[in-house]
């Protein structure tokens, strides 16, 4: 997949975060869709989901996750479609989103910051 929005995580540097980095970089691009919907600023929505699909899709690309892991994100993208473009199937709504999606930034976080403690 080609890939204009984020030329340099597509070549190569997506690939060496951890699926929490990744997940967490996601959901600051579906806060960021929520926050435009919740002001009613379509462009910036349809802008954002661009984004956080595209990082979406370079994290199902990624070889590393399999199983069950795979599976979720590609729920996770399910659910992110339904929410903003579908017929509300799984009536999830863009908090719920951004809650589910803070859980694997606040996770990145806190590894980092345990990583840089202990040096």
């Amino acid at each position: 997949m080609p890939s204009t929005l984020h030329a340099g995580m597509a070549a190569g540097r997506w690939f060496g975060l951890s699926l929490m980095e990744q997940l967490g970089n996601i959901g600051s691009e579906v806060g960021r869709a929520a926050e435009a919907w919740r002001q009613g600023n379509a462009e910036r929505k349809v802008k954002a989901l661009e984004r956080a699909f595209e990082l979406l899709d370079l994290t199902l690309s990624d070889s590393r996750w399999r199983g069950g892991r795979l599976r979720e994100i590609c729920r996770s993208r399910e659910v992110c479609v339904d929410t903003f473009y579908g017929h509300q199937e799984y009536q999830t709504t863009p908090e719920d989103l951004e809650k589910y999606f803070y859980h694997f930034a606040a996770a990145a976080r806190n590894k980092i910051y345990r990583d840089s403690v202990c040096l």
